[in-house]
C-alpha cells in the first residue's frame, strides 16, 4: 500500500498520478470523437461515407485514425473480398460502451460552455493581463 502512494506521489508514471490520462490519450486524440461518434450514430460505413460526414478530415488522418482505433479495440474493419473490393467500419462493443462517457460530456458542455466563453472574454478584456 505505502509503495503504491510513494509511486503516485512521486510522479514517476504519470498515469498512477492521473488514472484519466491513458483513457483521455486514447478517446480524445485528434479526430478521434468524430470518427466514434460518425460511428456511433449513423452505424457501418464505408470509407468513403465516412469521410464525407466527418467533413474537414483528410484521407490520410482518417485513415489512420481508423488504424488507430482498430488497434485500440473500438473500430471493427470489415474486408468483403468482391470485385471491386470493399470495406466498411463500425464501432466496436468496446467503443460502445463510451457513449455514456460521450452523454456526459455533451450535458456538461450544454451546462457549462456558456460560463467558459463568459470567462474568457473576461480574461481577454483584463488590461492587467499580459
Amino acid at each position: 500500500m505505502a509503495g503504491t502512494k510513494q509511486a503516485v506521489s512521486t510522479g514517476s508514471e504519470p498515469q498512477l498520478a492521473c488514472p484519466v490520462s491513458p483513457v483521455v490519450d486514447i478517446v480524445f486524440s485528434r479526430w478521434t470523437t468524430p470518427v466514434l461518434w460518425t460511428l456511433h450514430t449513423y452505424g457501418r460505413q464505408r470509407f468513403v461515407e465516412l469521410e464525407r460526414r466527418i467533413g474537414a478530415i483528410t484521407p490520410k488522418v482518417l485513415t489512420q485514425r481508423l488504424r488507430q482505433l482498430e488497434r485500440d479495440g473500438l473500430v471493427v474493419r470489415t474486408y468483403h473480398p468482391e470485385v471491386p473490393p470493399r470495406v466498411e467500419y463500425e464501432i466496436s462493443e468496446l467503443g460502445l460502451s463510451l457513449a455514456p462517457l460521450f452523454a456526459h460530456l455533451t450535458e456538461w458542455g450544454m451546462a457549462n460552455l456558456g460560463r467558459v466563453e463568459e470567462a474568457r472574454r473576461a480574461y481577454d478584456a483584463d488590461p492587467a493581463r499580459p
